[in-house]
């Protein structure tokens, strides 16, 4: 027999040498189990025991959630989350954005810092007549108002003869001292009128802006529907906060002789529309 058989004989003998594990009571020496095992029996079972601690490790972390507690994994709930205010962050970022180019035409609005563009009365009328937000729904309060107010103020209409209108009506009634002149930059009407008569909203529209500026005096603007916004500056007084919702025709203030630029009761009004100056003359007779 060779030396390399007697070594592997040897080996196969301790491997399968036979031991016992006896468990005694400390006090007492009484046996209470006792299992024979050989060496290859202990290592079958370690090698069994690693492999179902794996596989199991493995089933928990990929099928259930108990793998949240683990360190490096993370929670569904928070990728839930993350995902949700992901969206979020984004919807914020669009509205700051429609925000800030809102706040860039009320600023032009109020310094007149804007390139001239040249509106056709007829386009207007024609985005009237296609955009619903535009007609205004009359009620019967509306319609008695609106009665009342023909019999003193005249008026454009910008939509077709429908049932439905959209109306503007002259903020005052008076003089036009200075009419808009796009070339000089002065893009409104100053009309002289009595101080301390009413100055009422042209159409229908909630007031975004109702301050006190040191140029201008009292100012309230207000946004009307096919993105139009009127412009009232140098009032003795305002009637209507930021905010507020007022009807065609309403009183949103009292003309003055406010600000630094005024030269006498008067006031100067301004007709927008997308962030563009609108002669008012075209639409409105102030006479």
């Amino acid at each position: 027999m060779s030396i390399k058989e007697k070594r592997t004989k040897k080996f196969k003998k301790k491997l399968l040498h036979k031991y016992r594990l006896v468990i005694l009571n400390e006090e007492t020496f009484e046996e209470r189990f006792s299992f024979k095992l050989n060496r290859l029996n202990v290592f079958i079972f370690t090698v069994l025991s690693s492999l179902f601690l794996i596989i199991t490790t493995t089933v928990i972390i990929a099928f259930t959630p108990l793998r949240e507690y683990i360190p490096g994994y993370s929670s569904t709930n928070l990728k839930k989350k993350a995902a949700k205010l992901a969206y979020q962050t984004d919807s914020l970022q669009q509205v700051i954005s429609v925000n800030d180019q809102y706040l860039a035409s009320i600023k032009k609005v109020l310094t007149g810092d804007v390139k001239t563009v040249e509106f056709n009365k007829d386009s207007i009328i024609e985005v009237a007549k296609t955009d619903p937000s535009v007609l205004v729904r009359i009620s019967r309060k509306d319609s008695l108002l609106r009665e009342q107010v023909e019999k003193e103020d005249k008026y454009n209409p910008l939509a077709a003869q429908q049932v439905q209108k959209y109306v503007l009506f002259a903020p005052v009634k008076g003089t036009i001292t200075e009419p808009y002149d796009s070339k000089a930059k002065h893009y409104a009407v100053d009309v002289v009128t009595i101080k301390d008569s009413p100055v009422k909203a042209v159409a229908d529209g909630t007031v975004i802006f109702a301050e006190w500026t040191v140029a201008t005096g009292y100012v309230i603007i207000v946004k009307h529907g096919n993105d139009l916004i009127s412009v009232y500056k140098h009032n003795g007084l305002l009637t209507k906060g930021q905010g507020e919702v007022v009807k065609g025709g309403e009183v949103i203030a009292i003309v003055g002789n406010t600000g630094e630029l005024t030269t006498g009761p008067h006031l100067h009004f301004e007709l927008w529309r997308d962030g563009f100056p609108i002669n008012p003359t075209s639409f409105i007779d102030f006479d």
